[in-house]
C-alpha cells in the first residue's frame, strides 16, 4: 500500500496542482517498497477508524521533517502533540539511533498512538508522555537540570496554537546550542497576516511565535511558507544560538 491521505477537507480550496505534486513526489521518492511504508499506512488508516480529526503531518512533510533529523545527526528529539505519532514514526524509522520524547494530553491520542508505534516496532525508542505539555516540560527542564536527561537537539511543536509562543519558548530552554525547533502551521492561510483574522485563536498563536522569535536574542529564526494536499501554511525553523 502506498502512503496516502485518508481524509480530504471540503472546507478548503484547494489548488489540485498541489495535491498531485505530492502524490507524484511522494510515489517516486517513498515508494511502497520502503520499509516503513506499511507502518505510515497503518498509522493514518489507524486514526481514521479511531475517529481521529485530520491533523497529522502529510507524508512529505513528515519525511522532511525526518530528513531534517538525519542531516543533523540527532539523537534526542521532543514533539509537542503526540496526535497518532505520525511524525515520530516517520523520525524514528529514518533514524535508528533517535530517542523521542512526545508530549499529549488526550488519552485517545496516546492509546492510538501506543498501537502505531507497536506496530512500526519503535516502541523502545519513543516515550510518551501524558498530560498537559506546560507542565511536561517544566518537569524535562527540571530533569536536564539535573543532569538526568541531555538537552534536545531537534524538537517539534505541532499541538494547541494557542500556547505556540509559550511552547517556543520553553523549547528554547531544553535545546542545545545549535539545535533546531520547528512550529508548525503559521501561516494559516495566509490568515497571519489578515487584518479581519487577527482575533482568531490560531492567527494569535502564530503571531506570538513569529513576532517572539524576532526578538527573542537565543535564537535565529525564519518562516517557510508552504503548498500541498493540506493546503497553504508554513513552519518557524529557529537555530538555538
Amino acid at each position: 500500500m502506498s502512503i496516502k491521505a485518508i481524509w480530504t477537507d471540503e472546507t478548503c480550496e484547494y489548488d489540485p496542482r498541489w495535491t498531485a505534486v505530492d502524490a507524484y513526489t511522494i510515489s517516486h521518492l517513498h515508494p511502497p517498497s520502503r520499509p516503513n511504508n506499511a507502518a505510515l499506512s497503518y498509522a493514518l488508516e489507524n486514526m481514521r477508524k479511531h475517529g481521529m480529526q485530520n491533523h497529522a503531518t502529510y507524508p512529505a512533510y513528515g519525511k522532511f521533517l525526518a530528513l531534517q533529523c538525519q542531516m543533523g545527526n540527532v539523537k534526542h528529539a521532543l514533539e509537542v502533540g503526540t496526535l497518532g505519532a505520525f511524525t515520530c514514526i516517520w523520525m524514528a524509522t529514518l533514524n535508528p539511533e533517535i530517542r523521542i520524547t512526545t508530549l499529549d494530553n488526550n488519552l485517545k491520542h496516546v492509546e492510538v498512538a501506543r498501537q502505531n508505534l507497536e506496530f512500526a516496532g519503535v516502541t523502545d525508542r519513543v516515550n510518551i508522555i501524558m498530560g498537559s505539555a506546560l507542565d511536561s516540560l517544566s518537569a524535562l527542564k527540571v530533569e536536564i537540570e539535573r543532569g538526568d536527561r541531555p538537552k534536545f537537539d531537534f524538537v517539534f511543536i505541532d499541538a494547541d496554537k494557542e500556547n505556540n509562543g509559550v511552547y517556543f519558548d520553553r523549547a528554547v530552554e531544553l535545546t542545545r546550542s545549535g539545535g533546531a525547533i520547528f512550529v508548525d502551521d503559521v501561516v494559516y492561510k495566509g490568515h497571519v497576516v489578515d487584518e479581519e483574522m487577527q482575533e482568531n485563536s490560531f492567527v494569535k498563536g502564530a503571531t506570538r511565535v513569529i513576532e517572539g522569535a524576532g526578538k527573542d536574542e537565543r535564537v535565529e529564526a525564519v518562516v517557510m511558507q508552504i503548498v500541498g494536499e493540506k493546503n497553504y501554511d508554513g513552519f518557524l525553523m529557529a537555530v538555538v544560538k
